[in-house]
């Protein structure tokens, strides 16, 4: 049995093959836009760019993990998954994994037309596949909380969040595991929080259009537009049970 990781250079890429190393004496691959970033031992390395598919090699893979990319726009990520997926079909991959966002099908979050459309392609191949549907990362929230004022447009919305490391033991579990074909797993923290419940005084009520005025991203305004209208406020179970005891709650 051969598990192939992608992005694994990553933060979140990294933890899942130190993940899998732990839990199984399987053969682990990894491919990796710059292998000299890699530095775990005990793991085949092969070099692998998302936006040149030719160097894309998944042969012998029984299990693929795509972790998603990281692009500057919509259509560039999807082409980037749909090149992985392509090279997965060519090279007569056995199982598909791939790390999506909650509620893709039906997500109003502007993120969310890129993982509908990854999990589309992967479906359509008709290769046995897992889609881990993550949440929101605590990580992501630690900057603006660490401010003097936490000025945002997020209101009383409330974030199932959880660290970064929780979802990786999880994709290293289904990795590692029998039983996940077909599988969607929505993937939560085992509880949810706010920015004023964590921020307390600190916190200042703000609109979208003060954030664009200060320079944030639109992509990041439009995740505390999805905070505040509960996009991201439900508790689910999958991940609590996947990795067997409750989410690590975020700490400020």
């Amino acid at each position: 049995m051969t598990i192939l990781i992608t992005g694994a250079t990553g933060q979140l890429g990294n933890a899942v093959v130190r993940y899998v190393l732990d839990r199984t004496d399987e053969q682990v691959v990894v491919s990796v836009r710059n292998p000299d970033k890699f530095t775990l031992t005990g793991v085949e390395v092969r070099q692998g760019d998302f936006d040149r598919p030719e160097t894309l090699n998944f042969a012998g893979a029984d299990k693929l993990l795509v972790i998603s990319a990281e692009a500057p726009d919509a259509d560039t990520r999807v082409q980037q998954h749909k090149n992985a997926v392509a090279k997965a079909v060519e090279h007569g991959v056995g199982h598909i994994f791939y790390t999506s966002i909650t509620d893709a099908d039906t997500s109003p979050a502007a993120v969310a037309v890129v993982h509908k459309a990854t999990e589309e392609a992967i479906r359509a191949t008709g290769i046995p596949f897992t889609i881990l549907r993550n949440g929101m990362y605590h990580e992501n929230y630690l900057g603006a909380l660490a401010g003097e004022t936490v000025a945002l447009s997020t209101k009383d919305g409330r974030v199932a969040s959880a660290a970064r490391d929780d979802y990786a033991l999880a994709a290293a579990v289904v990795l590692t595991t029998p039983g996940h074909e077909g599988q969607v797993y929505e993937l939560t923290g085992s509880t949810s929080w706010s920015f004023p419940e964590l921020a307390g005084d600190r916190f200042r009520d703000v609109s979208d259009d003060d954030l664009l005025a200060a320079g944030l991203p639109p992509i990041i305004v439009d995740f505390f537009k999805s905070i505040r209208e509960g996009v991201f406020a439900e508790v689910r179970p999958d991940l609590e049970k996947l990795i067997g005891r409750p989410t690590r709650p975020i700490q400020v």
